[in-house]
């Protein structure tokens, strides 16, 4: 995919729509409400320093959380300035609307280098519906826009396609990394490619492990991820948490996960690869704790898989340690809890130890790759969550179609 980016336009002395991916809440630290996760915001620096050095007026648009029309003060945009303010070592203005005759007079006395941090754009309904008129006005004194909302990519809103209808845009250099490196994936890894699959829902997943599937020399899963294909392969699995079908009761649509789960065995089957499915798991009855080898045993009721065991964590290690690329998304167990988080903790640690690129995607695999070790030891850290995994679904992202060339 080639992007329009920021070598493509001369943007010197513009005022700058920055649409930022800065969906951080905050939490409350001795009174006073900070991000609480700075990571979007440090990836965004580099691409906000460009623009100061082509002497522009910055203006920042991002929404925080799921407000649904309405002002929630715990959801402002106000930790987001300071804590942006402080990274980049330059003042940031704040402004508590998003439109209206206020911001823009606040835009029109702009000079250059300044910047602005809009309020939270999801304080609107007309955000949620893409509403073109609401998207003219986020667009009003602006000149560009650099779009660097990677996370929010797949995403039909005004704060995304919306404004992309109004004004040209390029992609920031947060966004272009994002994309130039999950493209490789799909496009051209190195050999031997291997995609590791965990966390607790497999429903936003399905798509990413089909298309991964024709491209990827091994599937591994784990957490309750793998509950799924277990039971799709006849496991008996106790009282383990297993997210078997979904109901849409909009599209009058049943999803069996489990049905999904068969399809992609036999898929894989037919192009003659193999989904790892774990051999041991760790188990528990909310007390007590032992291990159960799956292949030979049922896990009782009352009792669920927490963790992949020790044969389990050696094969995954093994199949790491022989890959030149890896993806991770999805811890292997319930790792908030020590005990089940032993699984996440090898095969991160595989991941450190082999020579290759090794991608970590999402929310909760960060956080464990993060608690457990040092993030700086992977090649990319991609903090896109659900937009990460229609990418490598091989899906569209609505905002990215405008920033094409």
């Amino acid at each position: 995919m080639k992007l329009k980016t920021l070598d493509n336009v001369n943007l010197t002395g513009k005022t700058i729509l920055y649409r930022a991916p800065y969906d951080i809440e905050s939490k409350e630290i001795n009174g006073t409400l900070e991000v609480s996760d700075d990571m979007r915001i440090k990836a965004t620096l580099s691409t906000l320093q460009y623009l100061l050095k082509e002497n522009c007026k910055i203006v920042i648009l991002t929404y925080v959380g799921r407000p649904d029309g309405h002002v929630v003060e715990k959801l402002r945009t106000n930790p987001h300035a300071r804590k942006l303010s402080e990274l980049l070592n330059h003042p940031v203005d704040k402004i508590d609307d998003c439109i209206g005759s206020l911001v823009e007079e606040k835009i029109y006395q702009m000079k250059s280098g300044d910047i602005l941090m809009l309020e939270n754009v999801r304080f609107y309904n007309e955000e949620m519906i893409d509403d073109d008129e609401f998207a003219k006005k986020l667009c009003r004194g602006k000149d560009f826009i650099v779009f660097d909302g990677f996370p929010q990519a797949h995403r039909m809103h005004a704060s995304t396609t919306g404004i992309e209808r109004h004004l040209s845009a390029v992609a920031g250099l947060y966004l272009q990394h994002e994309v130039e490196m999950l493209s490789d994936l799909l496009e051209n890894p190195a050999r031997p490619f291997t995609v590791i699959i965990g966390g607790a829902k497999i429903s936003d997943k399905v798509d990413a492990i089909r298309n991964l599937l024709r491209m990827a020399d091994n599937i591994l899963v784990g957490g309750a991820v793998a509950n799924v294909f277990l039971k799709a392969q006849g496991r008996t699995l106790g009282s383990s948490f297993i997210e078997d079908v979904f109901v849409d009761k909009v599209k009058r649509e049943k999803k069996d996960w489990v049905q999904n789960a068969q399809d992609i065995l036999k898929q894989a089957e037919s192009l003659g690869k193999k989904i790892v499915t774990p051999k041991d798991l760790v188990i528990s009855d909310g007390v007590s704790t032992k291990t159960i080898d799956v292949t030979i045993d049922e896990i009782p009721a009352g009792w669920m898989a927490l963790d992949i065991e020790g044969e389990t964590q050696k094969e995954f290690s093994y199949i790491i340690s022989q890959s030149k690329t890896v993806f991770i998304n999805g811890p292997m167990g319930k790792f908030e809890d020590e005990k089940f988080a032993q699984g996440s903790k090898a095969i991160l640690g595989a991941m450190k130890n082999m020579k290759g690129e090794t991608i970590v995607a999402g929310g909760d695999t960060i956080d464990v790759a993060r608690r457990y070790g040092n993030l700086e030891d992977y090649s990319h850290i991609s903090l896109a969550g659900g937009a990460t995994l229609e990418f490598l679904a091989g899906k569209e992202l609505p905002a990215l179609k405008m920033l094409m060339e």
